[in-house]
């Protein structure tokens, strides 16, 4: 067998290197896009964090101030009143005063009296110019500490307006990233499927040409049919000669990719919905689906697969391709899948 398998490849031209190299390209390229995009969403998302705190931390203290600037306000409002209280007192004590200095020039007999109301008024009147005054000087500063509220406000506001343009801007490099990366990796994501497309053709190629094994999605699919008698885990010996293929395939396939790519080749064991009978060697169809993977696994590790390229599942009857109707479609949902994936 091994003789026939070399005659095969020196028989003719071995594209295999050159879609290796190229598929090995392909996924370096997007691995470095994306670890490019993830540390560029890291430091953005880290920036635009710091900016919220610093916007988080100006609102407060606008609000704060805005706060203090309305109490000050009040105060400045509450002197004014009184300050124009006092005018007030402070003009009617005067008027009082002319009355009762014109009642002295006019009336000699009622002049003691009048004196001593004019010395009272003007005691009061002294009062009320000392509170007058006292409260000019209040609201003198008051104005004061308003104007300097005021400035610490608009410095704020300036410090408020930068961070939401830096915020803008980052949104807008975060966007613009983001429409870039999805272009190119759109543009991979072609070139990967036809690479896939290509690698399926050149592995249908290697194996038997027969209706039970085919491509679904990113699967090769065999029917179990191929490995397996009804029933059993025992791979029979067609299963050995085309998973002999595959093995070769896989071991030219681990030489070739670099050690840097994580790769494995999940082998997915999958049954119809027809019950166990009882008294079989497995208790359900979990359990037969989990054993014919292993044996799949198994065989190609003796044919010199490294085991750490290899993975075993079973799903049994819980992913059919189609619903499980009638007998043909129950067989089409016994089957083993194999897709290579990372690991």
């Amino acid at each position: 067998m091994a003789l026939a398998r070399t005659r095969r490849r020196t028989g003719g031209v071995d594209y295999w290197p050159g879609f290796v190299d190229a598929l090995s390209t392909l996924l370096l390229a997007i691995m470095f896009l994306l670890s490019v995009f993830v540390l560029a969403q890291f430091l953005l998302s880290r920036e635009i964090s710091g900016q919220d705190q610093v916007l988080n931390r100006l609102n407060a203290q606008i609000n704060e101030l805005t706060q203090l600037l309305a109490l000050e306000r009040s105060d400045r409002q509450d002197a004014e009143d009184q300050l124009l209280g006092l005018r007030a007192s402070l003009a009617e004590a005067e008027d009082e005063r002319s009355r009762l200095q014109q009642l002295l020039d006019a009336g000699a007999g009622a002049g003691e009296a009048a004196r001593e109301r004019i010395g009272e008024l003007t005691g009061e009147l002294e009062e009320e110019r000392v509170a007058s005054q006292r409260a000019l000087s209040q609201v003198e500063l008051l104005n004061q500490q308003i104007a300097a509220l005021r400035s610490q406000i608009a410095a704020l506001e300036g410090a408020l307006e930068v961070s939401e343009d830096r915020d803008a801007e980052a949104q807008a490099k975060i966007a613009d990233l983001g429409r870039r990366l999805n272009v190119a990796l759109a543009q991979r994501v072609q070139e990967l499927n036809r690479y896939r497309s290509d690698f399926f053709g050149r592995l249908r190629d290697i194996l038997s040409d027969r209706e039970n094994i085919r491509i679904v999605g990113d699967r090769f699919v065999f029917q179990s049919e191929v490995l397996f008698s009804s029933g059993q885990v025992e791979i029979n010996e067609a299963g050995e000669e085309e998973l002999a293929k595959l093995a070769d395939a896989l071991i030219d396939l681990e030489q070739e990719i670099p050690e840097e790519i994580s790769w494995v080749l999940r082998v997915d064991g999958h049954t119809d919905d027809v019950p166990i009978s009882s008294g079989r060697r497995f208790a359900d169809n979990w359990e037969l689906s989990s054993a014919r993977a292993t044996s799949v696994v198994k065989f190609l590790i003796e044919e010199g697969v490294p085991p750490n390229r290899l993975v075993a599942a079973g799903f049994g009857e819980f992913q059919p391709l189609e619903p499980n109707t009638d007998d043909e479609a129950r067989a089409r949902n016994r089957r083993i899948e194999l897709k290579l994936t990372e690991r």
